[in-house]
């Protein structure tokens, strides 16, 4: 089903008291280094929530020839349908023309185009698109493929500021993106001030926030080193006292998560698209609590 179905309807559940909106459920999974079949064992245990489709990023590079070889065996194996993410990054128009024939080829419905991580080790990267907007475009141009693209919370890390970045944003929207995924947050009222901001720039498509249970404060370290995104004071300092007990962090996450996605739902999201780090268990254990 084309994102912009998905997204256009909302499914109605009666629990004996009042009746109540139920988020479409998607996941992202990225190609595993080694045994493919960790991941089909993990897609497996998050199938039972019938997720709308699965997310699956590129390989490192943009060299997603071998992400779409695991797209066609999630999309066969596990009939699940799958969304794979196309880079500007090191891909060509040629490239990207080749890989959109193969999408097209699988029953692909959908795709995700986004500018892509830069490689740490060259500057001089080769791409005939410079920004997303560009890249989807093409896609739109050659296709009739659903597109979906990024969004920002607190901006991008390249952006000046988050008006600008919301400007960049709906330049992505004007060359045809039909849905936005952000990416992960973890303070609620960022998320709902920009889709406010989001809406005065004139951009109308569903805007589906993107969620990570915390496993771990290297994880954190991490996120927050490469992207902008803040930590609540009072949620870091449970983060650091359970630095060294995974299981109290395994289960800080969960709960966190859980609250954080029954205020999202409240508030009526279309969907929460679950970043899983393919592993299912935090991201099932949130489902058991909200669901």
């Amino acid at each position: 089903m084309r994102l912009e179905d998905i997204y256009s309807h909302k499914d109605w559940q009666y629990n004996g008291i009042f009746s109540w909106v139920k988020p479409v459920i998607s996941f992202e999974v990225f190609p595993p280094k080694e045994n493919e079949n960790e991941l089909y064992d993990e897609l497996k245990k998050l199938k039972k929530y019938e997720p709308a489709f699965v997310s699956l990023t590129c390989n490192a590079g943009g060299k997603n020839n071998d992400s779409l070889d695991l797209a066609d065996k999630i999309k066969n194996d596990l009939s699940m349908d799958v969304m794979p993410h196309l880079t500007c990054i090191c891909n060509d128009k040629k490239s990207i023309e080749k890989k959109l024939q193969l999408i097209e080829n699988m029953n692909i419905e959908n795709v995700l185009a986004l500018r892509g991580d830069k490689p740490e080790d060259n500057d001089n990267y080769c791409s005939d698109f410079e920004y997303a907007n560009e890249l989807v475009s093409f896609i739109k141009e050659k296709t009739d493929l659903s597109i979906a693209a990024a969004g920002y919370p607190e901006g991008h890390i390249d952006s000046p500021d988050l008006f600008t970045d919301i400007e960049n944003l709906k330049k992505k929207v004007d060359a045809g993106a039909n849905v936005i995924f952000t990416q992960l947050f973890f303070d609620n009222d960022k998320f709902f001030s920009y889709i406010q901001l989001v809406r005065d720039a004139g951009i109308n498509v569903p805007i589906i926030p993107g969620i990570m249970p915390i496993i771990s404060l290297n994880q954190i370290k991490k996120i927050t080193s490469l992207a902008k995104i803040t930590i609540p004071q009072s949620l870091y300092s449970r983060i650091e006292k359970f630095k060294d007990s995974p299981d109290d962090m395994k289960k800080l996450g969960i709960d966190f998560t859980s609250y954080q996605c029954r205020q999202l739902i409240d508030a009526e999201v279309s969907g929460l698209h679950f970043y899983t780090l393919n592993k299912a268990y935090s991201t099932s254990e949130i489902l058991d609590n909200i669901l």
